[in-house]
């Protein structure tokens, strides 16, 4: 609707995971490139943590996107409410989608997943497997079934994991995994996203407009990106909705540029409490 007006060829703060809108910050380049390391040595576990609207979904797409044909089957589940019998079919059924009718006991998904396992490390390929939202997976006691799963281990090369589990979830899944140290022991890497400093945000905002190919210069006073940064305390998905509504405000008041006023006003709406 505004792109137009502002000489976008698109809306550049859509939460989208698009690699063309991937702001390489030094926490999430280096969380990248640690997940990458515990990937390609075929190291059984990895975790990504961070506060909701970090970018966690983003790093794991272009994660999976960047790894070469090798590493398959690849699967990222968004973690669904499951008994501990069925997340354990469920991931089988995902990497391993054989219309072969096997028995319904947990034993043969079991047998059913290492035969698969062997079977790809024959054809010199590792498997890999992200799950979202993991930090909910305490409460359904899931975190022992995929640490079980872990258990199957390369025939061919001794140390290495059959496969890498790669759990991504809020803060709150560290100290999770922290207190159950079986699993906590697999662990390869252990990646936080710190939220971005002030002068991050504004190269956030630069490369977003410049994606989508405008100048910051001309849409944003200087002032207006240090005001997005106090508002939005350095978390992407908080830029994202200031600077949108704030274009659209822009947009529908014909402004020339956006002014801190206008930042004021937008961060104000997001703010107020919804009255039922």
């Amino acid at each position: 609707m505004y792109e137009s007006y502002w000489r976008l060829k698109n809306r550049p703060f859509e939460n989208k995971t698009s690699a063309e809108f991937y702001y390489p910050s030094e926490t999430h380049q280096a969380a990248m490139l640690k997940l990458r390391y515990a990937i390609e040595n075929r190291r059984a576990a990895a975790m990504l943590c961070g506060p909701t609207g970090m970018g966690k979904s983003l790093i794991s797409e272009m994660l999976l996107r960047q790894l070469n044909d090798s590493f398959r089957p690849v699967y990222h589940l968004v973690f669904p409410t499951l008994s501990a019998e069925q997340l354990v079919r469920f991931v089988v059924e995902q990497i391993d989608p054989s219309n072969e009718q096997w028995p319904r006991e947990p034993s043969a998904d079991l047998t059913r997943f290492e035969q698969m396992l062997q079977k790809n490390l024959q054809q010199n390929r590792h498997a890999v497997i992200v799950v979202d939202e993991a930090h909910l997976l305490e409460q359904g006691g899931l975190l022992e079934p995929l640490r079980l799963l872990l258990n199957v281990a390369s025939s061919q090369s001794p140390g290495e994991s059959a496969w890498t589990l790669v759990l991504v979830g809020q803060p709150t899944l560290l100290s999770h995994v922290e207190r159950y140290h079986p699993l906590d022991e697999r662990l390869a890497v252990k990646c936080m996203l710190n939220r971005l400093l002030p002068e991050e945000t504004i190269s956030y905002i630069q490369h977003r407009i410049r994606s989508s190919g405008g100048t910051t210069e001309s849409i944003f006073e200087e002032a207006s990106l240090e005001r997005i940064h106090q508002f939005s305390q350095g978390i992407p998905r908080r830029i994202n909705r200031l600077c949108d509504l704030a274009l659209m405000v822009g947009f529908a008041e014909e402004r020339k540029i956006i002014e801190p006023a206008i930042i004021d006003s937008v961060h104000s709406d997001l703010s107020a409490p919804v009255v039922g």
